[in-house]
């Protein structure tokens, strides 16, 4: 009787599959390392990473400022909750509101809790300052939107993924398609209208990039009509599109600004929301909070994460190695690719299936070939690997695209 040998990989995959809810479908590598732009797996096998985990990884695997950081302040003090104050929470709020230009930062932890936080912000904003009758203010959001996955988050998706099966849903959006100036202007004339929340780049709609001036028109319409800008940057933000934050291509400054994922360069969940004091300050105490929140570990890795972005240049970096990669990308001659699009580092091709083979069969021939990346809507591939990556390697990555594309 023949008998079956599971390899180590397979091992793990099965123990997830058992165990763990069944929420992902990640491409089948089991990962144990990270070093810089670079992954190996059980196996030993060595890979490029060009998803950064959703672009939190931006200072690389592992940097050693950030975890050198990370190792002191562990071995002396994690958290406190907000019950008291800390050493490192003042110290790093005026960090990040010096290096963003905002009077206050309010700190959290994940991506979806700066989102949640950022509309209450604005609903607050609506019935104290904007005289928005109570349980009246309205909030206007994208089609192809990703803000996260909370209910109340899911409420204003419009994709069956995210929303189907959780209703019911929570009221007070109005949904406008993306890149959209006609119909944001029209719906700007409702007034219980209180924010205007966009992704400067929608990431998880597969790197759609906006027509040039559509941020700066929407940012003007939004001030003509007394309504907040409100700037999803946790995914474009930290230097990914080549400048430090989206918005500044076009010399934006959102009222309210969201940050989330490279702000610990993937070491641990934190995420912050600035804004001036006028929108701020419309939360007291026992409000809005988080028993993570603000935690001194936190604060530590935040101002190395954020450090290490100035000190290395990683926005310069991203900009030129960016435009280097989508020459790359359009010069490979495959009938697979319709599109490449991008800003910075951020970048995706619109896969085109050929001969019953998708965007999931060229990610599996590239992790073959070592290079991790993965479909988003099933016919796009986006790219986004660590800032820290060099010329040499990016032309090094353009080839495994290349031979993993012809192979498929």
């Amino acid at each position: 009787m023949e008998t079956k040998v599971l390899t180590r990989s397979q091992e793990l995959i099965d123990l997830e599959d058992k165990y763990g809810a069944h929420n992902y479908h990640p491409l089948p590598v089991v990962l144990e390392k990270g070093d810089g732009v670079f992954l190996w797996d059980v196996d030993g096998k060595k890979y490029f990473d060009f998803l950064s985990a959703y672009s939190a990884v931006n200072q690389g695997h592992c940097h050693p400022k950030i975890i050198g950081a990370l190792n002191d302040q562990a071995k002396k003090l994690t958290l406190t909750s907000r019950a008291f104050f800390n050493n490192q929470l003042g110290p790093y709020e005026k960090y990040i509101t010096d290096y963003f230009g905002y009077d206050k930062v309010l700190p959290m932890n994940s991506g979806a809790e700066a989102d949640e936080t950022a509309l209450k912000l604005c609903r607050r904003w609506a019935y104290d300052k904007k005289g928005i009758a109570e349980n009246e203010a309205k909030i206007i959001v994208c089609e192809g939107n990703f803000h996260g996955r909370t209910i109340t988050i899911i409420s204003m998706s419009t994709d069956p993924d995210s929303y189907k099966g959780f209703g019911p849903y929570t009221p007070g959006f109005i949904q406008i398609p993306y890149n959209n100036l006609e119909a944001l202007e029209k719906v700007l004339e409702d007034k219980n209208v209180a924010g205007f929340l966009v992704e400067p780049i929608q990431g998880e709609a597969g790197v759609f990039v906006p027509d040039e001036g559509y941020l700066k028109k929407a940012y003007e319409l939004c001030k003509k009509n007394n309504v907040l800008f409100i700037a999803d940057e946790v995914q474009t933000g930290i230097a990914r599109t080549g400048k430090l934050l989206a918005c500044e291509h076009e010399g934006v400054r959102p009222d309210i600004l969201i940050l989330g994922k490279a702000l610990s360069g993937g070491v641990l969940p934190v995420s912050a929301v600035l804004a001036d004091d006028e929108i701020m300050l419309v939360i007291k105490p026992g409000e809005h909070g988080s028993t993570f929140g603000g935690n001194p570990l936190a604060c530590v890795v935040a101002v190395a994460a954020l450090t290490v972005v100035r000190e290395e240049n990683l926005a310069d970096n991203a900009e030129k190695l960016g435009e280097i990669f989508r020459e790359g990308l359009r010069s490979i001659k495959s009938p697979m690719i319709e599109l490449v699009r991008g800003k910075g580092l951020l970048n995706a091709i619109v896969i085109k299936p050929s001969n019953g083979k998708e965007a999931w069969d060229v990610c599996v021939a590239m992790a073959k070939n070592g290079l991790l990346a993965k479909p988003t809507h099933q016919h796009i591939i986006r790219f986004a690997p660590p800032l820290v990556i060099t010329e040499q390697q990016i032309l090094e990555s353009i080839e495994i695209i290349r031979k993993s594309l012809e192979e498929v």
